[in-house]
């Protein structure tokens, strides 16, 4: 699934009617997920977090927007927070298989469906900004909502979309594309602020004022304050004191945690802590993070551990959550915080126990099927690859091999979560086929419409097990490479491995060719049989190379 997040600010914030009316136009939209909605008094403005599939992002966002310049008037908004419309701003991020490059082209769509349908000027910002100068959010916001009509008849304040005409009800909306923004603080086991504030001056990317041996400050010949650079990145920082925790914290934004993410600041705030007399006792993360940054800082610390980092992600996330002291003063849910596991999609057969899966695999439906318990082995083969891989790190005679094998030991994990998301996929592609054959044929058009419905779930009820397939020969790899310099101790586990996944190919393989028949699409059929054949087979030689060399290994006569 790609994933986009987006976070709307709103001109409400004390109307609670009018901020469910907007969340509620996000909620309605398919393929969108509300996270958060943060309403402030003071502010008179609401922050809205959702994620939603690409497709879906700009349509979430569109109704959200229009709602709010329905029942919001400017004209009459007063509030604590600068603004400059009804959507004062709306930006795209991106979060799964979705680039900076993806987002900005959402910004463009969503801005000139905004200026032309509800005829609401737009301007770009961040990565979408069309000029250079637009590119801040505080200058394209100066002026703010009551010096807009004065902004919109200069020309070099051309809105990027729609009129360049004061719309007194709805103002202007800024849209733009941005990074992720990770709001982290670090705990100190103290209560003073100056010690978190001077560690947080130190390590954040505008640094501190030098000052001269007097403590004055340094001042170049224009007279500007000169500047010592922070240690870290793409990184912002306070020091304060929180009396709900009694304690010091450094307050941290994290505005890209490509630049810098989550365990390079701990580390440093530790460091630095240090210096000063001070310990981190943990940390806190306030709001959602992506999964990446988090299974960055679990491989961190694994890697520093002298660990292989190809184990289940559940491992790496609780090596991140401990590393990080992340329960150290409020608890860390990963289904809660991480933001794919906030919307991630049911898998109501990988998630079952191995009895209660068995049981509903053996009762008079359908699904699941062959092709399902074909993914499940070849899910079952990368798992025992990973487990021989991790056996050989770390142990003695095994060190030439030892990179190499954790490697292996990664590429193996990815794939056995690749192939336990198959076990459901194809039995949701069996159920799209019978849905789609259950469809009314009492018209031609009727009729017309089935037949492309079906045409293209049996389609996919094929390119689930095609993929399998073309898995399986990824995992071959891992498997011969285990098998050939993997700890001989579990010698036999990697010939296990080899035997499942040729019958995961094979029985992946019987998938693809009893549904091919029923597509009429004559070059898919022929270019998909040929695919399937050629690769199956592939698996099955390779496979049974290893099962012969395993075989011929263990079955050396006893001494």
């Amino acid at each position: 699934m790609r994933l986009v997040e987006c976070v709307p600010n709103f001109s409400e914030g004390r109307d609670r009617a009018v901020i469910d009316s907007i969340t509620s136009a996000i909620e309605e939209t398919e393929g969108a997920y509300l996270l958060d909605v943060d309403p402030g008094k003071d502010t008179n403005r609401t922050v809205v977090t959702f994620v939603a599939e690409f497709s879906a992002a700009v349509e979430a966002a569109f109704r959200a927007i229009e709602t709010a310049s329905r029942l919001i008037d400017m004209s009459k908004h007063q509030g604590a927070h600068a603004r400059l419309g009804a959507t004062d701003v709306c930006p795209f991020v991106p979060v799964r298989g979705v680039t900076m490059e993806d987002c900005v082209q959402l910004a463009n769509e969503l801005g000139a469906r905004v200026g032309n349908e509800l005829r609401i000027p737009v301007y770009l910002y961040e990565s979408a900004a069309k000029k250079e100068d637009r590119r801040n959010l505080a200058t394209v916001r100066a002026g703010e909502y009551e010096g807009l009509s004065v902004k919109l008849k200069d020309p070099e304040w051309k809105p990027d979309y729609g009129p360049a005409v004061f719309n007194a009800k709805t103002g202007a909306t800024i849209v733009g594309a941005r990074k992720f923004l990770i709001a982290y603080n670090v705990n100190l086991n103290t209560k003073d602020r100056k010690i978190a504030h001077d560690i947080a001056l130190t390590i954040r990317e505008a640094g501190r004022a030098k000052r001269d041996g007097a403590g004055k400050m340094v001042r170049d010949a224009q007279g500007n304050v000169v500047k010592v650079p922070g240690t870290l990145n793409a990184l912002k920082a306070v020091g304060w004191y929180i009396e709900e925790y009694n304690r010091a914290q450094v307050s941290i934004n994290l505005v890209d945690y490509d630049v810098t993410p989550p365990h390079v600041a701990f580390d440093e705030v530790k460091q630095q802590a240090e210096l000063r007399g001070a310990r981190v006792t943990g940390s806190e993360l306030v709001g959602l993070i992506p999964l990446q940054a988090v299974l960055q800082a679990g491989r961190h610390y694994l890697d520093l551990q002298g660990k292989s980092t190809g184990v289940p992600e559940k491992e790496i996330i609780e090596t991140a959550v401990q590393s990080l002291g992340l329960n150290d003063i409020t608890r860390f849910d990963p289904q809660q915080k991480i933001i794919e596991y906030r919307v991630a999609e049911k898998t109501p057969l990988a998630d079952l126990a191995i009895k209660d899966f068995l049981d509903v695999t053996s009762i008079d439906t359908p699904v699941p099927g062959g092709g399902s318990v074909s993914a499940l082995i070849a899910s079952l083969a990368s798992a025992l690859a990973s487990m021989v891989a991790n056996l050989t790190v770390g142990k003695k005679g095994y060190e030439s091999v030892e990179g190499q094998m954790k490697e292996v030991a990664v590429k193996a994990q990815a794939l056995k979560s690749a192939f336990l998301q198959g076990v459901d996929e194809d039995s949701k592609a069996f159920d799209r086929v019978m849905e789609a054959m259950r469809l009314p044929k009492k018209t031609e058009e009727d009729r017309q419409r089935r037949d492309e419905m079906v045409e293209a779930a049996t389609k996919r009820a094929v390119d689930v097990p095609m993929g399998v397939i073309t898995a399986c020969l990824r995992a071959v790899e891992v498997v011969e490479a285990v098998a050939r310099s993997g700890n001989v101790n579990s010698l036999s586990d990697a010939g296990v491995a080899a035997l499942s996944l040729r019958a995961a190919a094979e029985g992946a393989l019987f998938n693809v060719l009893i549904n091919l028949p029923g597509i009429s699409d004559a070059e898919y059929v022929k270019e998909t049989h040929r695919d399937a054949i050629s690769t199956a087979g592939e698996v099955d030689a390779r496979c049974q190379e290893v099962v012969k060399k395993v075989r011929e290994e263990l079955n050396r006569p006893l001494a």
